[in-house]
This record gives structure tokens, sequence and C-alpha cells, in this order.
């Protein structure tokens, strides 16, 4: 044992519930080694040198979180090592395997440092792997802004995005902006042919300007519903444009504080499971006592009801990705196959990444292990027990 982690090469999960999306669950033994699917079937009796004995549990693919700035009091925007590694480390314990390290709006030269020190990084085997980063702002909109610091907040700039994929080893995955300012849309539309999520937010765009958005590359929509303009009966705004448009996956706070249990329902059922992404945005403060914190230099109070600047705005949250999850399935009565792509298939078909994401031969030992009720009880990454409820 090192560090709470046991070290293997081979694993074997016997009589586990597997569940895919768009597939039927059936129950099997899984053989994994270095880091792979080596087989699945079933009766397969197989020695290893860590064994699972999977008997009523269930097995998701890990939990990828597309949009999260940070955790355990630390922040992406801290621009150190040690940061990343411990927020990389605590999203093991709620499933997650894979996630997008979020900046945020703040000066040129802050941004700039963070995606520096993502560009060496390498998740350490023990912790959740950092897959990209999420860009969300400064090109959004100053009327949205919400927890964004609207001092920050300036026009897109081509070459200023192209300088920032270079110094983060091309690793931005997605970017939310606001395609309605000043040079937005010849923003997106130029982003469009690079492999990058384009995502709206914190946007104040019209029906009209999200339509266009979608026309030139737009795919996603970050925290649906929150610091967007709503939906009107004669001005439809983002969230009646997204939710009209087939082509368009939208990212859901289903903490039920960023969206109510019944807007939750409503989305499920206009944009089908096979459009949301669950992701947490969570802030420093998850898994931390209530108390003061810092968000990009500004004072975030958590209570018991959530994370709230001074002003009474939303500060991100704190909700991890199992209960993000649960509340899915208690809010519309899923399937687990629907839960599966809502918690990582649609996440990797957004970002082109085939090798995560699904349960199946050849493919990454990302899982997370779960009882009945879903709460989590062992999470794996590249065939690693990374987290263990019962230890």
């Amino acid at each position: 044992k090192k560090g709470g982690m046991i070290l293997v090469q081979t694993l074997f999960i016997s009589g586990v519930k597997i569940i895919n999306a768009n597939e039927k669950e059936y129950i099997a033994d899984i053989l994994v080694e270095d880091g792979k699917i080596k087989k699945i079937g079933s009766s397969l009796r197989l020695k290893a040198d860590k064994e699972i004995d999977g008997s009523g549990k269930i097995l998701f693919p890990g939990y990828i979180d597309m949009h999260i700035h940070g955790s355990a009091g630390k922040d992406t925007m801290d621009a150190t090592t040690e940061s990343l590694h411990i927020i990389a480390r605590s999203l093991v314990k709620e499933g997650t395997t894979s996630f997008l390290a979020t900046t945020m709006t703040q000066e040129q030269q802050a941004i700039e440092s963070a995606l520096k020190n993502i560009a060496n990084f390498e998740s350490a085997e023990n912790e959740a792997e950092v897959i990209g980063i999420h860009v969300e702002g400064p090109y959004i909109s100053k009327k949205c802004a919400g927890a964004q610091p609207v001092e920050h907040i300036i026009p897109p700039s081509i070459d200023q995005f192209t300088q920032w994929q270079r110094l983060s080893g091309y690793k931005i995955k997605e970017i939310t902006v606001a395609p309605e300012v000043n040079g937005g849309f010849e923003f997106v539309e130029a982003l469009a042919k690079e492999s990058v999520v384009i995502s709206i937010g914190h946007s104040d765009a019209t029906i009209e300007e999200v339509e266009k958005a979608i026309s030139l590359g737009v795919k996603q929509v970050t925290h649906l519903y929150n610091k967007m303009r709503p939906f009107h009966h004669r001005e439809l705004g983002v969230v009646g444009g997204v939710l009209l448009s087939e082509n368009v996956k939208v990212e859901l706070i289903v903490d039920f504080i960023h969206v109510h249990p019944r807007a939750v329902d409503f989305t499920y059922r206009v944009k089908g499971a096979n459009n949301i992404i669950l992701i947490t945005d969570a802030m420093r403060a998850k898994g931390e006592p209530n108390g003061h914190y810092d968000l990009g230099g500004q004072l975030v109070h958590l209570t018991p009801k959530g994370a709230y600047l001074p002003n009474g705005s939303l500060a991100g949250s704190v909700l991890t990705m199992d209960l993000a999850v649960r509340n899915m399935r208690k809010a519309t009565n899923c399937t687990l196959q629907e839960l599966v792509a809502m918690s990582s298939t649609n996440a990797c078909k957004q970002m082109g990444i085939t090798s995560k994401g699904h349960i199946a031969e050849g493919l990454d030992a990302d899982f997370v292990l779960l009882d009945q009720k879903l709460y989590v009880q062992k999470t794996i990454r590249q065939g690693k027990i990374v987290f263990d409820n019962s230890l």
C-alpha cells in the first residue's frame, strides 16, 4: 500500500452490473491489465493482483467533470502544481476520474500563469486526470458577469487565444464565450475550425444571436439558466435558443441551488439525456467547512444554502459529481444508462475522446463502483483503486 492506494498491475472485478450509455445493462466479470480493460465476460475465473467482488454493485465509467474551478481549499487560478494535485486527489472520492481544470475571468497575466501551470502538469496515479482546460471568460458579457470580475472582462481575441493555446501546451478543450459581444461571432467562426468546444455562457444574446452562433460552430452552453438571458415568450434568449437547438449540449449544475429540481426535470424532458452534461462548477470551498473563501480576488461566503458573493450572486458551487448523479436520478427518475451518458459519455463525445466514457475491451479502466443507491464504493483510474470507501 502506498498513500492509501493499492498498487496493482492486474485487477479482476467479478459479477458486477455494467452500465453503458445507450446499451442494455448486463452482469459480467472484468479483467484489467496495465490500465486498460483486457477482457469482459461471464465466469472468467481469472487470477489477478487485486480482486473485487462486484456482486450487488453497479459499475459506471468514471465521472468526467468538464467544469470545475477548485476543491479542498485550492483553485486552478492558484497556478501552482501543488493546488492542482490537491484538487485532483480530492475528486476521486466523488467518483471523478477525469476533469477539465477551469480558469476564470482575471487579468491576462493570471490566466496565463494558470495555463502555463497546467501545460506541464501530470496527475499522479492516485488522482483524477487533468484531461484539459476549460477557459471560462474573459470573453463574456458584462451584463451577465455573475461571479466573474467585471473589470477583467475583455472582447474576444483570436490572437490572444492562439497564444493561450500555445502556452497551455494545446490543452484548452473548452471555452465559454458570449458570442454577441464585439468580435464574438468572428471569434466563434475562427475557433470552430479548431478542436475546441465553444460554449455559450455569461451571455445576453437574443435567440437570433444564439442561432447565428450555433450555425457558426457553438455546440454547448455553460451552466444552463445561470447568468444568461432567460426565456421570455417574446424574446427566447439564450435559454430558449439552446433548448430549441438539437445540436447543442447543455451543462447543468444539479445541486438544486442553481437550478430548481422541476427545471432539471423540464430540461431532461426537452433536451433528453444525450444532450445534458452534468458538471459541478465547484470552487475551492468544496469539501471545506462553511466560512469565507476567495474566488478570483473576491470574497465568497459559503453557507449551508450555497456559495455567494457579498452582493448575493451565486459564486460557483460545492457540489460533488456523485451527488449531481443522485440528484439527477431523484429529479427525473432517469435510467442508469442515461446517468452514464450525462456523467461521462456526452463529455467524451464533445471532446472527441474515444478511450473513456464507456466500458469495453481495449478502453481505459476508469470506473466508479456504486452501491444500489448510487453512493461511491470505489473509484478506479487506469486500473488502480484510487479511492476505497471501505478503508
